[in-house]
């Protein structure tokens, strides 16, 4: 499957996939060419300030009104929304899961959505969901919208073929790729059965964090961020589209691929994002900085400097910090955080998170090192040394992370991964300053 990009994060671009398709000089004129129709989707309200503003004209075979008929409502059981509180309660503290295995039954990425938390409140446009997906099939002529908020999706193992309205993104592991708010789209699949992660943005966009002090380079840049040429299916065969709305699950039948937009132009789109691109920084002197310089996108809330969600990656890296501990340092923070391994091992963790995995750290509960981390890092020969062979990412939110009953009974839920701090022994001794 050929896949055709435009760099640049937020841009306002252009694309059509015949000549003269896009009309020139005003956005809805009378006539479009090829007897296209003008539609505008907006991701935000029309009154938002211009730096904020986030719209795109579509030219299209059929408006978008004519892709929804009479909806009837259906069940996606394991895919859960806030606010949403389990059956099941565990007890409070620090959880891990061993990865999920992929099953032999016929999954599409939507009836393969497992929502593991759920965090604030859909109908207030706040906080999030994580799920995992666990997809052995293709969307053939099936389809499907979010009216609850952006995807962002982690491909763990196997690629994505993701086809939306405004073009084709192909996605695997070390890749994202964010799907915006009310796009419709349909996944398929490169290289067999593919397992992943989902973080479901309730709130405001994602974008990329200010750098502050870091200045104009490092960290996510705008050109490494790839969005789609416009690409369309003519196809005249029954499909369906199964519309994602305050919780609920809807389906419509309709006689023809919504997939129909022949040429675009705007700001608001889909986008892919390699993650070896990421240009990390860090302590080259002594100790280990905030892990927020490992943000690639925030959703701001309305509170300065505190996020809805924030995607945070740990790549390869150097350290090379003196008389520092090194790995994570034990901490309590107020934000939420769910963790996946992509692959590799991750260095606070000696074993037991492997790539696929999952752990959860709720706000304000104490975490980090675990005994075999530390003790190699406050013994080991403090020289450079790079990390390689790692990427884990963050789901971090100001919102509590509710379990979902799914994720409670998962027999891959670790009942011991408490017990990795319980060899951290008293070392405090009054006469030894040293």
């Amino acid at each position: 499957m050929t896949h055709r990009y435009l760099s640049g994060f937020g841009n306002d671009v252009e694309t059509e996939a015949l000549p003269g398709a896009l009309p020139q000089g005003q956005n809805s004129p009378q006539r479009c060419p090829y007897g296209l129709y003008a539609e505008q989707l907006s991701g935000t309200p029309f009154t938002a300030p211009r730096g904020a503003n986030a719209r795109s004209w579509l030219y299209r075979m059929r408006p978008s009104v004519k892709h929804v008929g009479r909806f009837s409502r259906i069940d996606v059981p394991f895919w859960k929304t806030a606010p949403h509180f389990a059956a099941q309660i565990l007890p409070l503290g620090q959880l891990r899961w061993d990865p999920l295995p992929i099953p032999n039954e016929p999954l599409t990425f939507v009836t393969g959505m497992r929502t593991m938390t759920t965090a604030g409140d859909v109908h207030t446009q706040t906080g999030m969901a994580a799920h995992v997906f666990l997809v052995t099939q293709n969307m053939e002529d099936d389809y499907f919208m979010n009216a609850d908020g952006e995807l962002l999706i982690v491909p763990q193992t196997g690629g994505l073929d993701i086809a939306t309205e405004l073009g084709r993104i192909g996605a695997g592991p070390g890749d994202i790729a964010v799907i915006p708010r009310g796009m419709k789209f349909k996944v398929g699949l490169q290289d067999g059965p593919s397992r992943g992660y989902v973080c479901e943005n309730y709130g405001a966009r994602f974008a990329l964090p200010a750098r502050g002090p870091i200045g104009a380079n490092c960290l996510a840049n705008p050109r490494d961020f790839k969005t789609p040429v416009a690409s369309y299916e003519d196809k005249e065969t029954p499909c369906r589209l199964t519309l994602k709305w305050c919780g609920g699950f809807h389906v419509g039948e309709i006689d023809h691929s919504p997939l129909d937009v022949v040429a675009w132009h705007g700001n608001y789109t889909p986008y892919k994002y390699d993650l070896r691109t990421f240009a990390p920084v860090g302590a080259i002197l002594f100790d280990h900085p905030d892990p927020s310089i490992f943000t690639v996108l925030t959703a701001p809330s309305g509170e300065a400097g505190t996020a809805n969600v924030d995607f945070v990656i740990f790549p390869e890296r150097w350290q090379v910090a003196e008389h520092s501990f090194r790995p994570p340092w034990y901490h309590m923070n107020i934000m939420s955080e769910f963790m996946g391994l992509i692959h590799g091992q991750y260095d606070a963790k000696a074993k037991g998170f492997a790539p696929g995995g999952i752990s959860l750290h709720n706000s304000m509960l104490p975490h980090g090192p675990d005994r075999q981390a530390f003790d190699r890092a406050s013994s080991g020969e403090l020289k450079p040394q790079k990390l390689e062979n790692t990427l884990a990412f963050m789901f971090e939110t100001r919102y509590p992370q509710q379990v979902t009953d799914y994720a409670a009974k998962l027999p891959a839920l670790q009942s011991d991964y408490a017990d990795c701090w319980r060899g951290l022994e008293k070392h405090f001794d009054p006469s030894r300053r040293e």
